[in-house]
């Protein structure tokens, strides 16, 4: 009878619409439109904290030797600024050149492939589609359509340099952003917020550093390539190649383009010749040079890479698949360092959180009645020691490991998971 009873009560139990419940859909709502409103200041403030998190070592290096901040600053920022002029003096103007020698050929290559592929019934159909195609409309863009260009241009260059500003104002005086951020955030969550910055320094740090050096590989490569081939303007190809290099998925592709084009007044076995080494080296990069270069910096699986990719795409297109994957490893990192378990899941030690427990009660004692500045900097000092201490433990683990085949219990920090990129 009681069963049957508490059934029914089950089965009769209805949600109750308080006032603070519509309080909180309102606020999520006008939260909502507020963020679409004001999207790429948004974008703006999180590539300004990826430069943040790049350049943090380099200042830290420069202070090291005895450098200033204010000087170490400037140190950095002429030469990103002189490094980003030298590239597009390089690039630039002889990518124009390549696309219009590209432009000027291309009625007579379009002969050329027009008569090979009317040598056989098969690919009749695309021989026509080709003879119809008009290739120096699309290599030669229209007047609207530079003009066009030139304005979208000019505005990402605006956004670019704000967002750089930004980004050394923070490096300036990173005691107040980081006082301020203490400040708004409840005194139980300092702790758990110093580990969330700290590995976000790692994550975002190690992406960016990573990008660089397969960036500088890659270019290396396809000088060498073009040089050896004997193909024209080798250096602002193999420049472009490396910072095509920079976009997941389809930034070899896109590398590769100029490079088969720049070759083909070289002959068919020089064209062969750049496709197959091009190919080779993309899936080297892959499988060798990327997951020793990134390490477990992001630790996500495949399909969560590329779900983000196209996610990142979608919103924003070419910056949001840059900022796609350490936006979902920072993402991932901190539902860890939150403690959040999923539905099904249940693998939140507990004796890990029994120590957050007592770390964040000494971090209590240790930050009573201290301001945002001296609490944030006993914040991240306790949230520091406690993941030295776990790499520390991990090392201890890897090292017991015999002949490599034992893997290492994750951390909740930095380590552990699968290589993946």
């Amino acid at each position: 009878m009681a069963a049957a009873r508490a059934r029914t009560e089950r089965k009769t139990r209805r949600f109750k619409v308080t006032d603070n419940g519509i309080l909180l859909a309102l606020a999520l709502v006008c939260a909502g439109w507020l963020a679409a409103q004001v999207w790429p200041v948004i974008v703006a403030v999180i590539v300004a904290m990826i430069l943040v998190g790049t350049l943090i070592p380099a200042a830290r290096a420069l202070q090291r030797l005895g450098l200033g901040r204010t000087v170490a600053l400037a140190i950095i920022f002429v030469v990103m600024v002189a490094g980003l002029l030298l590239i597009g003096f390089v690039t630039i103007p002889a990518l124009v050149d390549q696309l219009k020698q590209l432009a000027e050929s291309a009625p007579d290559m379009q002969k050329r492939l027009v008569a090979a592929l009317e040598s056989s019934h098969l690919t009749l159909p695309i021989a026509n589609a080709v003879r119809h195609a008009k290739p120096q409309e699309i290599l030669l863009p229209s007047t609207r359509q530079a003009l066009e260009f030139s304005s979208r241009a000019i505005e990402v260059v605006g956004w670019g340099l704000t967002t750089l500003a930004l980004a050394f104002y923070i490096l300036a005086d990173p005691s107040s952003t980081q006082a301020a951020l203490y400040a708004i955030v409840p005194r139980r969550f300092h702790i758990r917020l110093a580990r969330i910055m700290l590995n976000l320094e790692t994550i975002v740090g190690g992406y960016m550093r990573g990008q660089i050096i397969t960036s500088v590989l890659m270019s290396l490569f396809a000088y060498v390539l073009l040089r050896a081939c004997s193909v024209k303007n080798p250096l602002p190809l193999a420049v472009f190649a490396g910072i095509t290099d920079v976009l997941p998925l389809i930034g070899g592709f896109l590398g590769a383009v100029p490079l088969v084009a720049a070759a083909l007044p070289r002959g068919t076995f020089i064209v062969v010749v750049v496709v197959i080494a091009f190919a080779a080296y993309q899936e080297i990069e892959n499988r060798v040079i990327i997951p020793r270069v990134y390490g477990h910096v992001l630790r996500l699986p495949a399909w969560a890479i590329t779900i983000a990719l196209l996610l990142g795409a979608k919103l924003m297109g070419i910056v949001g698949a840059l900022l796609s994957l350490p936006v979902a490893a920072g993402a991932r990192m901190i539902l860890e360092e939150l403690r959040f378990e999923l539905p099904g899941d249940a693998t939140v030690d507990p004796e890990l959180r029994a120590r957050d427990r007592r770390v964040e009660s000494l971090y209590a004692t240790l930050a009573a009645d201290t301001g945002p500045a001296t609490s944030a900097e006993i914040a991240i000092e306790i949230a520091d020691s406690v993941r030295k201490a776990d790499a520390a433990q991990l090392n201890e683990v890897d090292d017991k490991a015999e002949g490599g085949e034992a893997k290492a219990a994750e951390v909740p920090l930095t380590g552990g998971g699968e290589p993946h990129l």
